[in-house]
């Protein structure tokens, strides 16, 4: 990417990637940092994954501060608190039957395929592509946008 825009000054680049961040952490955070590594520190405080839902004092809090100091009735216990895309993406493709075709851009983030690997959704892998999954490449020829076109192979 470096050398690309170096050859290409006047070309405007989007970047997708993760991590990419702008601007340094607000103090608010840093103290909240330290003070959850000062959790981390003592055995009396440590915690280590939370609950399915989320920790009832994260959920209480949101409640409290997100919710009702705004008027709005949300208690606790309808807030979900997620850990993050990779386990949320595991959970909902268990939603679908394990005999699907399951249809993907390519490139894609590893958890897509990763998940609908492990529900059994795909064969063998061939060459880095496994034969169960139909993959949408999305490549510069095709102007990054997989054909629009019936495949009757899904």
């Amino acid at each position: 990417m470096r050398e690309f825009q170096q050859r290409h000054p006047e070309r405007e680049i989007i970047r997708l990637g993760i991590g990419d961040v702008t601007r340094a952490l607000p103090a608010a955070c840093i103290e909240a940092f330290h003070r959850g590594v000062d959790d981390l520190a003592s055995e009396a405080t440590f915690r280590g994954y939370g609950p399915e839902q989320g920790y009832d004092f994260l959920r209480d809090a949101i409640a409290e501060h997100d919710f009702a100091a705004r008027g709005a009735s949300v208690a606790a216990d309808e807030i979900f608190v997620s850990d993050g895309a990779k386990s949320d993406t595991g959970n909902l493709q268990e939603l679908f039957a394990t005999d699907i075709r399951v249809a993907i851009p390519d490139p894609v983030y590893p958890v897509y395929v990763d998940t609908n690997v492990m529900a059994g959704r795909t064969s063998a892998a061939v060459d880095g592509r496994y034969q169960g999954l139909v993959y949408l490449d999305c490549t510069a020829a095709n102007g990054m946008c997989p054909s629009c076109r019936r495949n009757r192979s899904i």
